[in-house]
């Protein structure tokens, strides 16, 4: 972990873009509950289709313009192009926009799209410097229990490398709950000579069907033990006690990883305010901030 301590800790939560005005409501309350814990920097993911990117476009101007605090929109590779690309980099550098997270995309099911003039993320970066130098900090993605596409653990590894060699100031992981992983996967990313920011991602535990159906998905694993308590809060209703339990375990979890020295969290907030709160305020992440602004 000698390669992560040496970085600032960044903390961020990520937000999707409203689909209607209830969606709308139900975002600003959010954002501006996190607003006032005092996070680095905000995120918001990456609609596919041109209405929906769109609506990304527009919650990422608004919430920097209303927040004052940065803002990263996801750029994803799916059906772009190099004119789609270089617009929309335009329109948020007039904007004010100097955090960009470059993404390959996950593959629209059903619609017939999928990847276009860029096939990956590493080559959307290079094309993002290419265009605007330095002005964009570029953020991306990484898996430590493995890309669930990936052919195997070394050739993951191998494709993160080449997002670093093409530019990428930081990545930020997919969630996990072992963080033994991460440890690892700093380690293996030390041994080829990769010292950005590696950036934990941190699911909150709010809904177990929903988490699971997730983490099927994405490939992120709950460990047996974990998923046993959480079925079984489930299979009885108990919402509450699950949620409770849920806190104190990422809690635990994400006090590890900041005492190991990792360079911040990133929260998967899914426009819920609560849990990402609450565990914020259980670690005293805002008193650690002004502490080191101090320093």
């Amino acid at each position: 972990m000698e390669s992560q301590k040496k970085h600032s800790p960044v903390f961020s939560f990520e937000f999707f873009p409203p689909k209607n005005e209830d969606g709308e409501e139900r975002l600003r309350k959010t954002r501006e509950r996190l607003q006032a814990l005092g996070p680095r920097l905000f995120s918001v993911t990456f609609g596919a289709g041109g209405s929906t990117r769109e609506r990304t476009f527009e919650t990422v101007v608004d919430i920097q313009k209303r927040s004052g605090i940065d803002v990263a929109p996801h750029l994803s590779c799916i059906d772009a192009t190099p004119d789609s690309i270089r617009e929309l980099l335009s329109r948020y550098r007039e904007n004010g926009i100097r955090n960009i997270v470059a993404l390959r995309g996950d593959m629209p099911s059903g619609t017939g799209g999928g990847p276009g003039h860029f096939k990956y993320a590493n080559e959307l970066v290079e094309f993002i410097r290419q265009e605007h130098g330095d002005h964009f900090h570029i953020e991306v993605g990484c898996y430590p229990e493995i890309h669930p596409e990936a052919k195997d653990a070394f050739s993951d590894l191998e494709n993160f490398k080449r997002k670093v060699d093409a530019g990428a100031d930081s990545a930020m992981t997919q969630y996990f709950f072992a963080p033994e992983g991460y440890y690892r996967f700093v380690e293996s990313c030390e041994k080829m000579g990769i010292d950005i920011p590696l950036v934990p991602g941190i699911m909150p535990i709010v809904n177990f069907q929903q988490l699971a159906r997730f983490s099927d998905m994405c490939g992120a694993d709950i460990p047996r033990w974990l998923r046993k308590r959480l079925e079984a809060y489930d299979a009885k209703g108990d919402k509450e006690s699950m949620q409770a339990f849920g806190i104190d375990v990422v809690t635990a979890m994400c006090a590890d990883l900041l005492d190991a020295g990792a360079p911040g969290l990133h929260f998967y907030t899914l426009n819920q305010a609560k849990a990402s709160e609450t565990i914020w305020n259980n670690l005293g992440l805002t008193q650690k901030q002004k502490a080191a602004a101090a320093d």
